[in-house]
């Protein structure tokens, strides 16, 4: 018996849980075990893999996932996995993001309150150093006031309602930053009092501060009107450039 086909409670609405992967081999085996242990809920489990080279596909098949190929690109992958998703509900995890304990009820009640139409959860970043709390702290801010979370908070909404808008939009960067603006125009977008876990890697990689301020530098290039091809290259290319400043790391 597949670790997916163990100890699920059927429901009325299916989560279907949506996992683009790119050489996530290092992460994803946690990621799994944390969405089985915290299930209570039937649930579906797609891994969209870009093209891994490490052991990605070989984890996800092993814990009875459900692999689709595609070529890289997150939102390409994304529109995959819903393309082929049973669930009334799609909740769409990054391969180095852990969810919380019964985070299936969470997303249920969320989405039965009046008025919202998706979510995601608070961000807790793995790594002690001070930094990563202040991003926290910011991420907190910007998510509670402006309903703006991005995809490492794990977005979720209902089915229905993702076809509807056409899913992610096939952009190379910040998908997930047009959907969430198309989907404030819709209604409400909660944020679970529940924080998942997701990998330093990316702030340890490029630096706290240097990460911070990419980020920023994207959406303010997106709201100029640079196209979104211009942005990733100007992403690749710097962290192409720290990464042979700093090989290993």
């Amino acid at each position: 018996m597949s670790l997916f086909e163990q100890g699920l409670q059927p429901t009325s609405e299916r989560i279907s849980v949506i996992i683009p992967t790119l050489n996530e081999a290092v992460c994803l085996g946690k990621t799994l075990e944390i969405l089985q242990a915290a299930s209570t809920q039937d649930i579906e489990v797609i891994v969209v893999d870009g093209g891994s080279t490490d052991r990605t596909v070989e984890i996800a098949q092993a814990a009875g996932c459900k692999v689709i190929r595609s070529t890289p690109g997150r939102a390409q992958q994304m529109n995959m996995g819903a393309a082929q998703a049973s669930g009334e509900i799609l909740l769409f995890l990054h391969g180095d993001t852990q969810l919380p304990q019964q985070f299936d009820r969470l997303i249920c009640e969320t989405l039965d309150r009046k008025s919202v139409i998706a979510g995601a959860f608070e961000l807790k970043i793995e790594g002690s150093q001070w930094g990563l709390r202040w991003v926290e702290w910011g991420v907190k801010w910007r998510s509670s006031m402006f309903q703006l979370p991005y995809g490492d908070q794990a977005l979720f909404l209902r089915a229905d309602l993702f076809r509807n808008l056409g899913g992610f939009p096939a952009l190379p960067i910040m998908e997930d930053f047009v959907l969430v603006r198309q989907l404030r125009k819709r209604g409400r977008l909660a944020i679970v009092p529940a924080s998942v876990l997701t990998s330093g890697r990316r702030w340890q990689t490029l630096g706290i501060l240097q990460t911070t301020l990419w980020n920023q530098v994207m959406i303010l290039g997106f709201y100029l009107g640079i196209p979104p091809e211009r942005l990733k290259a100007w992403y690749r290319r710097d962290r192409s450039r720290r990464d042979a400043d700093h090989p290993g790391g």
